[in-house]
């Protein structure tokens, strides 16, 4: 697909296909490392407990920074946080993969999560600065660079297996620096130049939102261990929840707050960030535990394990970039966020029923499309009407709230169904029931999340009057895109 309304060879067609390998690659960084945990865990010492934060550490850094790095590119402009983020994201690569210890392999991935919190709003940015002048092909570009997510996805499940076996559990890191190389390079060639804006940056915002959302992470993956009622996560929990607030009371009191919190009185912008949380908290634990499914029940390798997620990754790519566009003009993106969030509870009560004698053409092919399908028609216009809904000089901003919403509800709806399924037997490697059982209560309960969700659109999503279609990236209006 070339970039909207160019040719291949144009420089606005070169600089959507860097913006959709930025969304490659930071999606990819979180789903690379899976097959190269147990190599990990050998070679560095991390226990069973504190495995899963080589992934929590760098979603959470991730997520806890994306509005720094939108109030920073609004700031000091779209271009330069771009390839600062590249070169953040290489450091941390690199030191990453020479890491000889738990404490300098986790503050590694912390590190390349910060520089995916700056890419990432960057980017955004930066599309709407590219396209924004076009509903049509502001449209478009969104659709390449939704697709670009499910591809990360799926490719860091093969890289991470091929690079392990063949290689050396390392390069899952190293293999970002020569594209962070190739990045910077072209940033500079191809992506529009914004002045630097006079203002404050709120660190202890930044501060208070990320300990805060780590704690929150950090007490709900550790609660199955501990104990929900134990006086550890209690207390925890009762951090995350004193942060958040102190961070919403500095937002409030701030003449320039991180957030401006009056942002969300624009039409539309609360709901298509929920839109955005329900929908990640609900499809990333399908996605982890359909994987494990497939290994640990089903008795399927890497390889095999990852080929068996193409068809859901080709099914959305598909739809991104060839359907939801057109739906979107036709019916505008209200019923295609409802549609998509309902169509995915669907394939998730339906991959509920997995057995644990089941196998790939009946447990998990149909219902992981219907999954795709619904995740597909719900990404592109609830994204779309989130950036749009904001005032222009805060693309930034708007940018960095929608890529929190994604990814903290990505963080905490896996932290939660990983909590239903161990209790529901999940942990019991070896026993195909058990395992099952754990699965099918976390596919249920992402699920409800979905259904949540749907509802939660219905009742909040507001669809503009034609005297309100006026804004040349409302993405929201039907009239507008294709």
């Amino acid at each position: 697909m070339s970039a909207p309304g160019t040719s291949p060879n144009s420089s606005r067609g070169k600089a959507l296909w860097l913006i959709a390998a930025a969304q490659f690659m930071v999606i990819m960084d979180t789903s690379i490392i899976g097959v190269a945990l147990p190599k990990m865990q050998g070679d560095l010492g991390f226990t069973q407990e504190n495995l899963s934060w080589v992934f929590n550490a760098y979603v959470v850094a991730f997520g806890g920074l994306l509005l720094l790095g939108g109030r920073l590119s609004d700031l000091f402009g779209a271009r330069k946080l771009f390839s600062t983020g590249w070169a953040v994201l290489a450091v941390g690569s690199l030191t990453a993969g020479l890491a000889n210890n738990v404490t300098v392999e986790l503050i590694s991935r912390a590190v390349q999560g910060a520089g995916a919190a700056l890419i990432a709003p960057s980017a955004l940015t930066l599309l709407m600065m590219l396209f924004g002048h076009d509903p049509k092909e502001l449209t478009k570009a969104f659709a390449l660079y939704g697709a670009a997510a499910p591809a990360g996805g799926t490719a860091g499940v093969f890289l991470g297996g091929a690079i392990t076996q063949y290689i050396s559990w390392p390069w899952v890191f190293w293999i970002n620096i020569p594209v962070a190389v190739v990045a910077l390079v072209a940033t500079h060639r191809l992506m529009p130049a914004t002045g630097r804006r006079s203002g404050q940056i709120d660190l202890l915002g930044a501060l208070t939102v990320t300990v805060g959302l780590a704690a929150a992470v950090y007490a709900i993956v550790r609660a199955p261990e501990a104990g929900w009622g134990s006086a550890s996560t209690l207390l925890v929990l009762a951090a995350a929840v004193v942060l958040i607030a102190v961070f919403l009371v500095i937002q409030s009191k701030r003449r320039e707050p991180l957030m401006r919190l009056d942002i969300f009185r624009a039409p539309n912008l609360a709901a298509a960030n929920i839109a955005q949380f329900l929908l990640a908290a609900a499809w990333v634990p399908m996605w982890f535990f359909l994987n494990l499914y497939l290994q640990q029940v089903l008795g399927l390798s890497a390889f095999p394990s990852g080929a068996a997620l193409l068809p859901m990754t080709v099914a959305i790519m598909l739809i991104m970039i060839t359907t939801a566009p057109r739906l979107i003009a036709r019916f505008g993106p209200k019923p295609l966020v409802v549609a998509g969030l309902f169509l995915l509870a669907v394939g998730l009560f339906w991959l509920s029923l997995v057995r644990p004698d089941g196998n790939f053409w009946v447990d998990v092919l149909p219902a992981s499309l219907v999954s795709a399908i619904g995740m597909a028609l719900a990404f592109i216009p609830s994204l779309g009407t989130a950036i749009s809904s904001a005032r222009p000089e805060e693309g930034g901003l708007a940018s960095g709230i929608v890529n929190t919403s994604y990814q903290v509800g990505s963080a905490l709806g896996l932290a939660a169904m990983t909590a239903l399924a161990a209790a529901k037997g999940a942990g019991r490697l070896g026993d195909a029931k058990a395992l099952t059982d754990g699965f099918s209560a976390a596919f249920i309960g992402a699920a409800v999340i979905a259904v949540v969700g749907g509802v939660l659109a219905i009742a909040m999503l507001r669809t503009p009057k034609p005297q309100q279609q006026s804004a040349p990236v409302e993405l929201a209006e039907p009239a507008h895109s294709v």
